[in-house]
């Protein structure tokens, strides 16, 4: 049986990746009703053939894009009777690049529309009406490497940076009306994709997609109450 005070009605962007399918298994274990948005319909399709549609929803939508966002937002809304008590935004992107002398405006504003602007999308979608309960919870995926910058990773550290900013301008500001903002900073995820791009690590110092996908769940609950802004850094 669900727990009455845990979150009813969640949001999860990036639903198909591996923190992702994570995350979603987490919430869906609570007794929650979940929309999935991820920029592929047919990835979320393949990430959860067994959904029951009369009860949860799949939402192919751009998460940099405040159109897209926000017509994917009023579905999930409708669908929930307007009623939506977590935002959980995974989506991103991770890509070494070229050093910051030599630094493309494409790359640039690729992992700054991914990580940073996506945020802003996504919350303008679903906020509003968390403004208008006056309760509701949004967790981010930021990155630990977001305190210091390293050699080949510039436009990437400077987003999730960004991204670190904005969670803690939107605390600021959304802590009036009862709802809380936060993220989790992992290191390392214990991904697949993970694991083909580092053959030569070791995934045991690595963070474990469960062990993140329950410290989301910890930061939409009512436990996490009393955080605000704050970015939970994950690390073996």
């Amino acid at each position: 049986m669900a727990d009455a005070s845990l979150p009813r009605h969640v949001v999860i962007t990036g639903a198909a990746g591996a923190l992702g399918r994570a995350v979603v298994q987490q919430f869906l274990e609570q007794g929650a009703r979940v929309a999935l948005i991820d920029h592929r319909l047919d990835h979320l399709a393949g990430a959860f053939p067994g959904l029951d549609h009369s009860q949860h929803l799949l939402l192919e939508a751009d998460v940099t894009s405040t159109e897209s966002m926000a017509a994917a937002g009023q579905r999930a809304l409708d669908a929930f009777g307007g009623r939506v008590d977590a935002v959980v935004h995974i989506a991103g992107g991770f890509e070494m690049g070229d050093a910051v002398h030599a630094l493309g405006r494409a790359a640039w504003d690729r992992m700054m529309n991914l990580n940073a602007w996506s945020f802003v999308a996504v919350t303008q979608a679903l906020v509003p009406s968390m403004i208008e309960r006056k309760a509701g919870r949004v967790v981010a995926v930021s990155a630990k490497t977001a305190a210091r910058g390293a050699a080949g990773m510039a436009a990437y550290i400077a987003s999730k940076s960004a991204l670190q900013r904005l969670v803690e301008a939107s605390a600021a500001e959304l802590a009036p009306h009862g709802i809380t903002v936060n993220s989790i900073a992992p290191s390392v995820l214990d991904t697949p994709a993970n694991r083909q791009a580092m053959p030569q690590a070791d995934p045991g110092q690595w963070v474990s997609t469960s062990v993140a996908a329950r410290t989301v769940a910890f930061l939409a609950s009512p436990a996490a109450a009393a955080l605000h802004g704050q970015h939970l850094t994950l690390d073996a």
